[in-house]
């Protein structure tokens, strides 16, 4: 199906969004003094990684492989991208919102732009999907696995 495809190109860039908002962070954090590090509240942090680069959220917990959902179900699965999507394009304004350093900015810029982006292919993938169901009953079974007359327990 198209979708896999579309949802393992945007994995990859995914991941290379994180790339640039580690580098990002890195080029802030690199040069700051003892003073500035206890100043800017980035202390614990420091004192656990120096500067060095470990994804976690605003709030102090670090990334971890619950942070990828997944079902096996397509339609599932494509509402999840889409919920990724505008979860990460809206931290992304909140960023915008707090920022004003065009260095950080513009980078900032270009990632939400691909959120959107990502979110209207996935948007089109679960169209696809769907065109492919029987179009009374969207969620009566899987997929990627059920058959309309096959399921047991109609």
């Amino acid at each position: 199906m198209i979708w896999n495809i579309s949802e393992h190109n945007a994995g990859t860039e995914e991941l290379a969004h994180l790339e640039i908002v580690a580098a990002i962070v890195h080029q802030l954090t690199r040069n700051l003094t003892p003073e500035q590090i206890e100043a800017s509240g980035f202390g614990p942090y420091y004192i656990d990684h120096t500067t060095g680069i470990w994804p976690q959220a605003a709030g102090g917990v670090p990334f971890n492989a619950c942070e990828f959902q997944s079902k096996g179900d397509p339609i599932t699965d494509l509402f999840e991208d889409l919920a990724a999507e505008q979860k990460a394009r809206s931290t992304y304004d909140n960023i915008l919102r707090m920022v004003k350093d065009p260095e950080v900015c513009d980078p900032i810029r270009f990632l939400r732009e691909r959120e959107i982006v990502h979110f209207q292919r996935f948007g089109e993938a679960l169209r696809d999907v769907q065109d492919h169901l029987d179009s009374r009953n969207f969620y009566a079974f899987n997929p990627a696995f059920d058959k309309p007359q096959n399921s047991s327990c109609s």
